[in-house]
């Protein structure tokens, strides 16, 4: 399975922010659209990732405040991205290495969207369950062997 195939299902509705965003304004954001991630854009470039905890380190190291953080100041300047065509068992190994739960797709320099560790796990579960449904249809519709004259079953 390759990262397409999530994208493919989930849509590419994606929510984006300027650097020089107030943190305030994006968490508004996140909070509105019950998300738990934005991509950091500047020209058309993705540049960083906000998620919830570069917005709770921000929030503990200002005392409870946002006060006029800029997204800039708090994003994560190097995430890990992957391509359309990653296979789904080296994003979970990724993202496991990285603690990361959000992670861009991008296509060269296009963004194609946003896939969550929320995402990946759904996706193996779902293939998991498609597997173990054929397996149980294949054991349900295996052949009886007769048994040969002179055997007995035992």
């Amino acid at each position: 399975m390759k990262v397409s195939d999530i994208l493919r299902v989930k849509g590419s509705t994606l929510f984006t922010v300027s650097p020089e965003s107030a943190l305030a304004e994006a968490v508004t954001t996140m909070a509105e659209h019950d998300i738990g991630s934005l991509v950091v854009m500047t020209h058309g470039d993705l540049i960083g990732m906000l998620t919830f905890r570069e917005v709770i380190r921000a929030v503990v190291k200002n005392g409870g405040q946002l006060g006029s953080t800029l997204v800039r100041s708090v994003m994560d300047d190097a995430p890990l991205t992957c391509t359309p065509e990653t296979d789904i068992n080296e994003v979970r190994r990724m993202m496991l290495g990285r603690h990361a739960r959000y992670m861009p797709v991008l296509d060269g320099r296009t963004l194609m969207g946003v896939i969550s560790f929320y995402d990946v796990a759904k996706s193996v579960v779902e293939a998991q369950d498609f597997e173990n449904r054929m397996l149980k249809a294949y054991i349900r519709d295996w052949p009886v062997e007769e048994e040969a004259p002179g055997e007995q079953a035992g």
